[in-house]
């Protein structure tokens, strides 16, 4: 497979030996696209085995058409991206254009009205589009680009796909993950130029937002305006992070001097992972890893 073009590199690969190219159809394809990146994920529907991963960087792009041309050219060159008889196909859309309404409010024709109380819809370029989660009883309504929903709508057409947003899947995995804490810790998930923040209160969504980020400072920035706003300390309560930050990283060294007690959260339990995976580090992917929980 090729590794690398003029608008988008292969930084990381894992594959079980396990793969059976045969066996497409009891798998679960995931995949997550964002304006800088793009992931893949393919999951054993059988016994919830994480059988290849997937990272790529889209170093070079600068626009939506370079995005969709970088995709293009790595559906075209990749062995399976396009096959046609995966179990499911679930497809996380990365981006600012969304909201949550609570399931019990939420009106099917409403939709587009609650995304433009929060974001700037274009409906001649962008579809609007909603997603159910099935932990915390809410209603994520996001925008994607035409071009995109329709290019990898007709790659899967004859498969079971839907579209999800980040939001959505961060939030079911940090609800999947959050009973088996005493306490309400403040969960933070760093993505490239994003940082999302959730916190819980006894099994529920009680705070989600996503920051951009421009420098390293506005980390700590929105953290400590989260904190302030939730009155939580940032000396005792506890904080729990993935993400892409290493665990040896200056960037970490230099997060802790600001933000006490902070541990890396865990892969998520109910995937399995073989010693091949070992080499990414744990707290890494959870969004990816997450959408596996909401419904196809």
């Amino acid at each position: 497979m090729q590794t690398a073009t003029s608008t988008y590199k292969l930084i990381k690969k894992i594959k079980d030996e396990r793969f059976d190219e045969e066996l497409l159809h009891q798998y679960d394809l995931l995949i997550q696209t964002g304006p800088k990146d793009f992931q893949i994920a393919i999951i054993d529907s059988k016994d919830n085995r994480v059988l290849i991963l997937e990272d790529y960087a889209m170093g070079n792009v600068q626009t939506h058409a370079e995005l969709i041309l970088a995709l293009k050219d790595l559906f075209e060159a990749h062995a399976l991206l396009k096959a046609g008889f995966w179990k499911s196909v679930k497809i996380g859309i990365k981006n600012n254009k969304f909201c949550q309404i609570p399931d019990s409010l939420f009106v099917e024709s409403s939709a587009i009205t609650y995304l433009k109380l929060n974001a700037t819809v274009d409906e001649s370029k962008e579809k609007v589009i909603f997603c159910k989660s099935t932990i915390s009883n809410s209603v994520t309504v996001f925008s994607v680009q035409d071009d995109l929903y329709s290019w990898l709508s007709s790659i899967y057409q004859n498969t079971s796909h839907r579209f999800f947003h980040q939001s959505t899947a961060l939030i079911e995995g940090v609800l999947k993950q959050s009973p088996n804490r005493k306490a309400n810790p403040l969960y933070l998930y760093v993505d490239r130029f994003k940082l999302h923040v959730l916190s819980t209160q006894n099994g529920k969504l009680a705070y989600y937002n996503q920051f951009a980020i421009k420098q390293f400072p506005d980390y700590v920035k929105y953290i400590m305006l989260v904190l302030n706003g939730l009155n939580m300390d940032q000396n005792s309560s506890e904080i729990i992070l993935w993400g892409y930050i290493g665990k040896n990283s200056s960037h970490y060294q230099e997060f802790i001097k600001y933000i006490r007690n902070v541990t890396f959260g865990e892969r998520p339990t109910y995937l399995k992972f073989s010693y091949l995976f070992d080499e990414v580090q744990e707290h890494h992917f959870f969004d990816l890893y997450s959408l596996h929980l909401l419904n196809a």
